[in-house]
């Protein structure tokens, strides 16, 4: 029964989530040096914190699923790609490109982007 309910999890980040995150990425995101904008800057303090909290968690369980998904039916590594995107820690941007830079993860990644009509995404 837990089987099943994580695969039909995973399944639906794969087939849903992933190609949101994916569209919704600047193209030129994995070219950027220093720090990205920072996130919910706009919020007060309190509600700020608690969306990154949330935002990590996310991150961690999108990571999480994605190894399992290494051995089970799943685009296992853009799902960690997608997990490591939203979680904050140092060294993140040299882990992002080399997680994109891998096999097919960038061609996928672009054929998405285009069939939402966006531009591609770029490393260099």
């Amino acid at each position: 029964m837990v089987f099943a309910v994580f695969f039909v999890v995973s399944l639906l980040a794969t087939l849903i989530i992933v190609p949101l995150i994916v569209i919704k990425i600047p193209a030129d995101y994995f070219k950027r040096e220093g720090e990205h904008p920072q996130l919910f800057g706009n919020c007060p303090p309190p509600v700020r914190m608690a969306l990154l909290v949330v935002k990590n968690i996310l991150g961690v369980a999108l990571v999480i699923v994605g190894v399992a998904m290494l051995v089970l039916p799943g685009q296992g590594v853009i799902v960690i790609l997608i997990g490591v995107l939203l979680l904050d820690f140092p060294g993140k941007q040299r882990i992002e490109r080399w997680l994109i830079g891998k096999g097919p993860i960038l061609k996928l990644a672009n054929w998405v982007r285009k069939k939402a009509h966006r531009a591609p995404l770029t490393l260099e």
